[in-house]
């Protein structure tokens, strides 16, 4: 009763509009009360517990990098070198739009700043190419997805936490699925721009192309700098995130000029409303943690899957239909930090690798961001777009179809995600 009275307030209190985080505090304070537990004595040490981890520290250092380059021409220069070596192709724009998704998740590892950053832009560009509002809106929401799976990931550092596994494996099994995803976004991209019957933009010249390419040199060492010294060992995931942020104030300072002081303190303030939502959520959900530990309720979870599933295959088939179900109605992050803790120990109970599963699922909940009515990447593209979320959200159906094929892909070939860092870091 005691439990029920706990998640019903909790429900409550998000349908009042309260956030997740301090719903999950609130909720977890009166799952105490009830139950005459003296709160007061470990509530501020398990807040404060919550946040001790160095990992954590490089999430608010990768969002400044993001927005950082969306505010000082790092992102523009990006999108024109894409463009001169895509936009002459069937499709091409909206090839454009996702190659300079991949390039930009390599230095962000954020999806809603690369539908913030580089979605105007390319909603832009593909309108003056004569595309569609719903193409434009949904492949730009689509694309960006690309993000959290590719080095560095905001997403797998954060799952590195809840999982206890190397941050460094995890980027690395990004890479594959990355790539796979980026490839079956393209073909469905052309799938309908040859339909709809598109026009194909001039072939930039060669002096174009090298011009294009000059101008996003620095940043385009962005992302080898990053993945480069994580994996070269000279530094963790943590101290490339403030170089990143370093080497972003230097372009925006003293390359290209576009960054000016009272900018990067509007950036920085920026990044603290952004990063607050996330340390909010995890204190929120580490204290929450306390009432599923007293009521045992990951060990419920394990035996409904014990029960049901037969096989691994089947319970990560359940797993993800879970998953796909809840991110439609409950928001990527609050997802990932209150129920995959609950996951983990089930994956792990039936041979699989913590590391694959944290790549499903990563991909899993960005679905959720794409799908309403939580889907925060249609919001985004909608603002900066200026189009209706009914628009994206049509414009966004056709490209879930290579995004579910990607990950029942990954699904039945785990050795896809597993193959780079079992190679690179041997075997887990």
């Amino acid at each position: 009763m005691v439990t029920l009275s706990t998640f019903l307030a909790w429900f409550g209190m998000i349908f009042l509009g309260v956030p997740v985080g301090f719903s999950l505090i609130f909720a977890t304070i009166i799952f105490f009360a009830m139950g005459n537990w003296n709160v007061i004595y470990f509530v501020g040490s398990t807040l404060v517990d919550s946040l001790d981890s160095f990992s954590l520290l490089s999430v608010p250092f990768f969002v400044l990098t993001g927005v950082l380059m969306n505010s000082s021409g790092i992102t523009e220069r990006i999108f024109r070198f894409a463009k001169a070596l895509l936009g002459h192709y069937t499709g091409g724009m909206g090839h454009v739009n996702i190659f300079a998704s991949l390039i930009f998740s390599g230095m962000s590892g954020s999806a809603l700043a690369d539908a913030g950053g580089l979605g105007q832009l390319e909603i832009k560009a593909m309108r003056d190419e004569g595309y569609d509002d719903d193409i434009c809106g949904g492949l730009t929401a689509a694309s960006c997805i690309i993000g959290p799976l590719v080095p560095p990931s905001i997403s797998m550092i954060i799952y590195g936490v809840i999982a206890d596994q190397s941050i460094a494996r995890l980027f690395l099994a990004g890479f594959v699925p990355g790539i796979i995803l980026t490839i079956a976004l393209m073909v469905m991209n052309y799938l309908i721009c040859k339909k709809r019957g598109y026009k194909r933009a001039p072939r930039a010249t060669f002096k174009e192309k090298v011009e294009a390419f000059k101008g996003s040199f620095w940043a385009l060492l962005t992302p080898l700098i990053i993945i480069g010294g994580i994996f070269s060992g000279y530094f963790t995931p943590t101290e490339a995130a403030v170089i990143a942020t370093c080497y972003s104030m230097l372009l925006g300072f003293f390359v290209y000029k576009e960054l000016t002081v009272k900018g990067f303190i509007n950036n920085v303030i920026e990044t603290i409303k952004i990063s607050g939502v996330t340390v909010l959520m995890i204190m929120g959900v580490t204290f929450f943690g306390q009432v599923i530990a007293r009521e045992q309720i990951s060990m419920k979870i394990a035996d409904i899957f014990l029960t049901f599933g037969k096989s691994p295959l089947m319970v990560l088939i359940m797993i993800n239909i879970l998953l796909i179900f809840l991110g439609t109605f409950i928001e990527a992050l609050a997802l990932q930090v209150l129920v995959l803790p609950m996951l983990i120990p089930v994956v792990v109970q039936f041979g699989m690798d913590p590391v694959f599963f944290g790549v499903i699922s990563t991909l899993n909940l960005m679905i959720g961001i794409l799908t309403p009515p939580m889907g925060m990447a249609l919001f985004v593209v909608s603002r900066v777009g200026g189009m209706s979320v009914s628009t994206i959200t049509k414009g966004v159906i056709p490209f879930l179809i290579p995004i579910l094929v990607t990950l029942v892909i990954l699904i039945l070939f785990p050795s896809l995600t597993l193959f780079v860092p079992n190679l690179i870091l041997g075997a887990g």
